[in-house]
């Protein structure tokens, strides 16, 4: 399973059409939503075939340079993911590094598991959510 940019082993894996990286997918809505600039699925639609097995690290980055273009840069980003499976505690600190190298910012994962309820709680998938905090760039000015 690639989570955050990492192979994380796993009995399991994320179907999508995309490389299916759920945690850079995470991080790239909430960059895109914290500038005004839609969603992965606005920049990234599944209906261009371009699009097929996309790397997700490259749409994150894509998403740094548009909050850029917009006059922000990522000052900080934190990450939840709520699964049973896999673990990520032996993966977290690899996924941090590329995760703060895609995005110039500093990066916090955290995994939780849903003590056994609901379809996250019996490995029917697994929910990610981030949260970022944009700075102006030096040369953004306000009107």
């Amino acid at each position: 399973m690639l989570l955050g940019g990492v192979h994380v082993p796993s009995d399991v894996h994320l179907v999508g059409h995309s490389d299916s990286d759920a945690i850079a997918h995470a991080l790239t809505d909430a960059i895109l939503g914290a500038c005004g600039q839609g969603d992965i699925g606005t920049l990234f639609p599944d209906t261009d075939p371009a699009n097929a097995n996309r790397d997700s690290i490259e749409m994150l980055k894509m998403s740094v340079s548009r909050a850029a273009a917009c006059g922000f840069m990522v000052g900080n980003a934190d990450v939840t993911v709520i699964t049973e499976v896999p673990k990520l505690a032996p993966h977290r600190n690899a996924i941090v590094v590329v995760l703060e190298r895609a995005t110039g910012g500093a990066v916090s994962v955290k995994a939780k598991t849903n003590e056994g309820m609901g379809w996250i709680g019996r490995g029917e998938g697994l929910a990610c959510i981030a949260v970022v905090t944009l700075f102006p760039s030096r040369d953004r000015t306000f009107a």
